[in-house]
């Protein structure tokens, strides 16, 4: 699979990981079947599955649920474990071309420098995302949602590597901000934002709630105000910190709006599910947005937005 030459300078960098497009694709959203139908070897990196130390079967079905501007999912972070995913999946990762970002989640604060440790071991690894936001877990946002926690395990896990570790955010609290600050104190490199929205959907005919584990993370265009606005503000405090676009993200055009608000990269995740070509389509059409737009380096529209709201107070 080919797309049409690069006119226009699509490279960016996320301190000292750089990528030849910011398009990703993101953790969960991403398997062994996509890589049959998706150039991976065209991205700016994959976002594996989230490994955890042990395996685990997941949440009970019903796991999705489709809505009117998304998804419901409830997967419950279901994988082979640690040694499950480098017998398994590891053979096919390390061959990808593109950048590989491997997403760990423990149920410690310690585990997850133990994951780190242990895949840090790894020759092909580019970089690490911290899950501390899955709502489908009942350890999930434990740690996203208390500052103090959240620089306990990024500091931790970057203790255990010299490769870039990026923390991801749930939307779900009332100062983002406040979160990333500490994340960023802990040591992150950057910041991965945001995870999904706790949601539930109802079947009334049966008077029982839709989805297994009767909530689930909603994803999706749904998100993507929500997103678009977090991003913003995490970029307006913190400007120096790079930070990953994460939601409801489908198109070209939204691709560069999170970049005009401060992203330096984007991960697609739901749009896969859509269209499972949808990362390498946006990354064909963002040279022709930009050559409309008389911008021939993607890297100059980071963070140009001109809110005439007040920014978020640092």
């Amino acid at each position: 699979m080919t797309g049409r030459p690069l006119s226009a300078d699509l490279s960016v960098t996320l301190g000292s990981l750089a990528l030849p497009n910011p398009v990703m694709v993101a953790s969960g959203t991403f398997g062994a079947l996509m890589d049959r139908v998706l150039d991976v070897h065209r991205l700016g990196a994959v976002v594996e599955k989230t490994i955890t130390m042990d395996p685990r079967k997941g949440n009970p079905h019903p796991r999705v649920w489709e809505t009117p501007s998304g998804m419901l999912n409830s997967i419950g972070l279901d994988g082979p474990g640690l040694e499950g995913w480098i017998k398994k999946r590891w053979p096919a990762v390390q061959e990808y071309r593109c950048k590989v970002i491997l997403s760990v989640s423990g149920r410690t604060v310690e585990e997850f420098g133990e994951l780190v440790r242990r895949l840090d071991q790894l020759p092909r690894v580019d970089a690490f995302e911290l899950n501390i936001s899955c709502p489908n877990v009942s350890h999930g946002m434990d740690l996203a949602t208390d500052p103090a926690m959240t620089e306990k395990v990024v500091r931790v896990s970057k203790a255990a590597t010299r490769r870039p570790v990026f923390a991801k955010l749930t939307p779900n609290v009332t100062d983002i901000v406040a979160v990333a600050r500490a994340a960023v104190e802990g040591g992150a490199d950057g910041i991965s934002a945001v995870n999904t929205l706790r949601g539930m959907a109802v079947d009334w005919r049966k008077r029982a709630p839709a989805i297994g584990a009767v909530t689930g993370g909603l994803s999706g265009p749904a998100l993507k105000p929500v997103a678009l606005r977090m991003v913003w503000e995490i970029c307006s405090a913190l400007p120096k910190v790079p930070v990953i676009g994460i939601g409801g993200i489908s198109t070209a055009d939204d691709v560069l709006e999170f970049m005009v608000a401060g992203a330096s990269a984007v991960q697609i995740g739901t749009a896969s599910f859509v269209n499972a070509q949808a990362a390498t389509q946006i990354i064909d059409a963002l040279p022709g947005k930009l050559e409309a737009a008389g911008v021939s380096r993607i890297r100059d529209l980071i963070g140009t937005i001109t809110a005439k709201a007040q920014k978020p107070s640092s």
